[in-house]
């Protein structure tokens, strides 16, 4: 073998070795055992207390409510929640339009965990309708190929 081939592998296998040696990722991929737990609320949280929108009139709120749903902050959150909006939001009734409002206050990855049935959502989403339209839009059963919706 040659020495430069002998200096690589002696290279490589110190690089393999250090890199063992560290400590753990922060930047943990999504679906992990270590990414749901480290980004998920504790089940005990309180609820996130909603910003007031005293006589928001249902258009505008529906309007909001397609733009919060497209800039969450995780592209995860955002291809799921707007791509459920682009479906959903037009014909949800104000009560509905309110509910998917106060889920819209829940930080992203509890939201995506609990659509993709990673996560047991708390008890003030057990039994909520637009959370199983949104686990039944997750799961994709017409395997609709989907992407981020036009602004």
């Amino acid at each position: 073998m040659p020495i430069l081939s002998r200096c690589r592998r002696a290279l490589f296998n110190r690089l393999i070795s250090t890199t063992a040696v560290r400590s753990a990722d922060p930047w943990l991929l999504p679906n992990t055992p270590e990414h749901i737990a480290q980004t998920t609320s504790s089940v005990d949280a309180p609820p996130p207390e909603p910003l007031p929108r005293p006589g928001e009139p249902v258009e505008t709120m529906r309007a909001r409510l397609v733009y919060q749903a497209r800039k969450r902050g995780t592209l995860e959150s955002d291809l799921v929640l707007s791509t459920f909006a682009k479906e959903q939001l037009g014909g949800m009734d104000e009560a509905e339009l309110r509910e998917f409002d106060k889920l819209m206050d829940e930080p992203d990855w509890d939201i995506y965990y609990w659509a993709t049935d990673k996560k047991v959502p708390p008890e003030r989403w057990a039994n909520s309708k637009i959370l199983a339209k949104l686990r039944a839009h997750v799961r994709n059963e017409g395997k609709v190929v989907r992407r981020m919706p036009d602004l």
